[in-house]
């Protein structure tokens, strides 16, 4: 077994688990560090210094030290990770010999930067994320609320008082179903289009039409709110199964024929 050098005391509980997990391998490889850079591809100062604490091991060295030592290298890769995590925080580096200093240093910002630029990378992406979802909640508000207010407009035309109620929040309105049949076609007493097309995110008067029409062919979409979301595109699949036609989620003009002719619930 090796006789190993004392780890420096300022490392993080966290390293320096890994270190000794690493240092335990290395001794059931029963390896020299010569033979390690031939397995592995690191060279023998590098492994010196990850065995020594003074230089974080990157994840591929880590990996490969599991596989040679006969490791779980899940195990290690997840100590690895939070090592990573607490190494980044900073801490002050000391070595073994000043001539250890001048050969090879401790804390080389080649050897930092992956582990930093990971962690630019992962809360960039969380960002990303985030403005991506505020920004779909804001579109669908905006036609929301664009949507209401043409209903509000509309209230003195072909609608009844009843269904040009509009809420200053942004609650959806509940719409009210007027079904009846004309010529074969069953209407809903909101719109009469049997062509626009209708899909995630669109919102309004076409949207709670083909609603009612979704419930009354058995398909319930959930309440009759003029938001086409995701209740109101498994009701569309649903329907589209059912009635034998290309199941996509999207109200085009065979769905709205289907359900216009839909004989029965």
């Amino acid at each position: 077994m090796s006789r190993w050098k004392q780890l420096p005391a300022e490392l993080h509980p966290h390293v320096r688990q890994l270190i000794v997990r690493l240092r335990g391998l290395k001794d059931r490889s029963e390896l020299s560090t010569r033979q390690l850079t031939a397995r592995t591809g690191y060279s023998a100062k590098s492994w010196q210094r990850y065995l020594n604490g003074r230089s974080l091991p990157p994840r591929e060295a880590v990996e490969a030290m599991a596989r040679i030592g006969g490791g779980d290298p899940a195990r290690l890769l997840l100590m690895h990770e939070i090592a990573a995590q607490r190494w980044a925080e900073g801490r002050v580096v000391t070595t073994d010999a000043p001539e250890n200093l001048a050969a090879t240093p401790a804390h080389t910002p080649t050897e930092q930067q992956p582990y930093r630029r990971r962690l630019r990378v992962a809360v960039t992406a969380g960002a990303v994320v985030s403005v991506l979802s505020v920004t779909a909640a804001l579109v669908l508000a905006m036609q929301l609320t664009e949507a209401r207010a043409q209903l509000a407009r509309d209230r003195s035309d072909d609608l009844p008082a009843a269904l040009a109620t509009v809420s200053a929040s942004l609650v959806p309105v509940i719409y009210t179903c007027r079904l009846e049949q004309r010529d074969g076609r069953w209407y809903a007493g909101l719109s009469r289009t049997t062509e626009i097309p209708l899909s995630n995110t669109h919102v309004g008067l076409e949207v709670a039409e083909a609603q009612c029409l979704l419930s009354r062919a058995g398909t319930a979409p959930g309440e009759i709110d003029g938001v086409f979301g995701p209740k109101t595109r498994r009701a569309v699949e649903r329907m589209q199964k059912k009635s034998g036609l290309v199941v996509d989620g999207v109200i085009g003009t065979r769905t709205w024929h289907a359900l216009r002719k839909a004989a029965t619930k």
